[in-house]
């Protein structure tokens, strides 16, 4: 995954955590959708339902992005990963974040 966001190449990575998660650090490149507004967020932020999408929260333990996942291939995304370690594992591993507001509005 950290090859594919060097590369710009087409990945949609999502954080699932909530907006002040999101803000504080996130994945570069990230857009932020809360796992507990998928099915109002993902439509307008996620327009192509062929697109990869990965979507992430803070660790393993927590469940943000199973369920995200879950809601979006209900939704009929076809290509949704879950990146299970998540933020600590990017940051334990030295790579860079983004921080700040979401670009998008709600």
């Amino acid at each position: 995954m950290k090859t594919k966001i060097d590369r710009s190449e087409d990945l949609v990575v999502v954080e699932t955590l909530g907006p002040g998660y999101y803000e504080d650090a996130h994945l570069p490149g990230a857009i932020n959708i809360p796992h507990t507004e998928v099915e109002e967020l993902a439509p307008a932020m996620l327009p192509d339902k062929s697109a990869e999408i990965v979507v992430y929260c803070s660790n393993k333990a927590c469940q943000n992005s199973p369920q995200a996942a879950r809601r979006l291939i209900a939704l009929g995304y076809e290509n949704v990963y879950d990146y299970e370690e998540g933020k600590q594992d990017w940051i334990e591993a030295g790579f860079p974040t983004e921080s700040g507001a979401a670009l998008a509005e709600r």
